[in-house]
Order: C-alpha cells, then sequence, then structure tokens
C-alpha cells in the first residue's frame, strides 16, 4: 500500500533554531543560500520524498527522469525558501517583503456580505504566508483549519521565538469538534481557509481528473463549503522572486449544487495552478499511485 500524508512537516528543530538564527541575524537571501545546501541534502538523503516529486512530474507532466530529477531539486529549494519566508514574516524582516493580488476585490466583497467565507486552497506556493501578507490589508479575521500534526517541540520553540503565526488555527480533531469552530467562525463574518489536495488515512475522498489521472481528493473540504451556504473562493500564492508574493482569488461561488460542483471547480483551478509553477507543488508524496 502506498504511503500517505501524515500530517507532519519535516524538519528537525535543530534546522528551525539554526534558520531562525540565520534570518535575525545574516537576513532572508543569505539564509537562501544554506538553504540551497539542504535542498542538495534533500536529494540525495530523502529518497521517498525525491522519487515523489520526480513520479509526479514524470507522470502527470510527461518529463524525462532528467528533467523531473532536475525539477524535484528546485522544489525542494523552492520549498525551503517559502519555510524561510514563514518564519521572515513573522518577524521584524517581515517589512521587506511584497505582493500583489489578482482579484483582491473578491475578498472584500466576500466580507460585506456578513456571511463570512471559505478560502479553499492546495499545496501550490504557500497560502498560509499569504494569509500573514494581507491580515491588515484585508482582514486579520482568518482561520486556517490544518492537521494538528507538527512535532511539539518545533510547535513550542517557533512560538517562543516568533509568537507564532498571526492566524487562528483551528485544528482537525476526531470528535468533529472543528466544524463547531469553523461554524463559529463564520457567524462572526471570518474566513475559513482551508487546503484540499492532499488525503490521509482517515479522510473520506472523491476521485476527479488530474493532470490526466484518475486521482482521489478529500471530500470534506468540499462538503463544508457547500453546507454552510457561505461564499466560496479558490485562493493560491505563489513566490514569484525571492521577496514577492503573486496572490490570486477566483470569483466567488454564492450558491453551488453540491460538493461534487465545488470539488469539480476547485480542481481544474488547482490543475491550472500547477501548470503554471510546477516547481512549486509541494505534496511530497506518492500523488497518483497513493490515490489507487
Amino acid at each position: 500500500m502506498s504511503e500517505k500524508w501524515d500530517g507532519k512537516t519535516r524538519g528537525s528543530l535543530l534546522g528551525y533554531k539554526f534558520f531562525i538564527f540565520c534570518i535575525r541575524t545574516l537576513g532572508v537571501k543569505l539564509s537562501y543560500f544554506f538553504c540551497f545546501f539542504v535542498a542538495i541534502y534533500f536529494v540525495f538523503f530523502a529518497k521517498k520524498q525525491r522519487i515523489a516529486l520526480v513520479n509526479f512530474f514524470k507522470v502527470g507532466f510527461k518529463k524525462s527522469s532528467i528533467k523531473a530529477n532536475s525539477m524535484a531539486f528546485v522544489t525542494f529549494f523552492k520549498f525551503g525558501q517559502t519555510l524561510i519566508d514563514r518564519i521572515a514574516l513573522v518577524t521584524t524582516r517581515a517589512k521587506q517583503y511584497t505582493f500583489e493580488f489578482n482579484n483582491e476585490k473578491v475578498l472584500l466583497e466576500m466580507l460585506s456580505q456578513n456571511k463570512g467565507g471559505v478560502l479553499i486552497s492546495g499545496h501550490v506556493g504557500n497560502w498560509e504566508n499569504a494569509g500573514n501578507l494581507i491580515r491588515e490589508r484585508i482582514t486579520a479575521k482568518i482561520n486556517v483549519v490544518m492537521l494538528d500534526a507538527e512535532v511539539e517541540k518545533i510547535k513550542s520553540y517557533l512560538q517562543m521565538q516568533t509568537g507564532g503565526p498571526k492566524f487562528n488555527i483551528i485544528p482537525i480533531k476526531d470528535d468533529l469538534s472543528h466544524i463547531i469552530l469553523i461554524h463559529q467562525a463564520l457567524k462572526r463574518n471570518e474566513f475559513i481557509a482551508i487546503h484540499a489536495d492532499r488525503i490521509n488515512e482517515v479522510s473520506k475522498n472523491i476521485e476527479l481528473d488530474f493532470l490526466g489521472q484518475k486521482t482521489k481528493f478529500p471530500v470534506g473540504p468540499f462538503v463544508i463549503a457547500h453546507k454552510f451556504k457561505v461564499p466560496i473562493t479558490f485562493v493560491f500564492a505563489v513566490k514569484t522572486s525571492a521577496s514577492h508574493y503573486k496572490l490570486s482569488a477566483t470569483d466567488p461561488i454564492y450558491a453551488s449544487t453540491s460538493e461534487l460542483e465545488v470539488a469539480e471547480k476547485y480542481v481544474r483551478c488547482l490543475e491550472e495552478k500547477v501548470k503554471n509553477t510546477p516547481t512549486q507543488w509541494f505534496n511530497f508524496y506518492e500523488y497518483f499511485e497513493a490515490q489507487s
């Protein structure tokens, strides 16, 4: 049976300490320099993750083995950069970052409906970084729904050193208590941000065409978006330079006929984003094989 995503961020506490030190004392760009060597390390010693990326590019993009391996290295490097940005954006280094937001008016329009809204994203680029970028410009009321599976020592250290993320986290629980928290946040006219491109051992799934393959997606995010009858948009944030991000939001869906309709529209949008920025695909497990 193929390995599925377990919700944990790869990395050691020592690694986080090193890069927080680098960001604060040497700056972001020099931290990227060290990240280059970490990417080389991953190519040689993170075999499962490398093979998963190579297979993704070979199957989904029909790339040769040489090209797919090259793209895998670039993906590791870009992923490391976004993790550095994740830390930098909650420190005094945040002021050096800029962004552009295609269709920014959508989020403001959704807030004006006074119903809250669901922002569905995926692991193309990094929407968590986008949340830290837009919170002062649009709203600070963003709740990110995620599996709460990071190593506790790393979470505690990041909280102590940076104050943690500048948005609220709603952890997914087996007792479904997160559904109550989501409902309460929407009642307060807040945004719910949720990723919808990773399956795990317990999620219920829906099968759709993605990059020419029959692929399973978690049905939960689409059920939430449909059942709560609130505005829905698909949002993404990709890194375009060392300190610049490009954010985008689709025109809102105000009335969906079913969770399947939401899912199909999302997957088409996700496919477009992946085709535009394939080396910012940050799913490091056998994506297609794991779906079978």
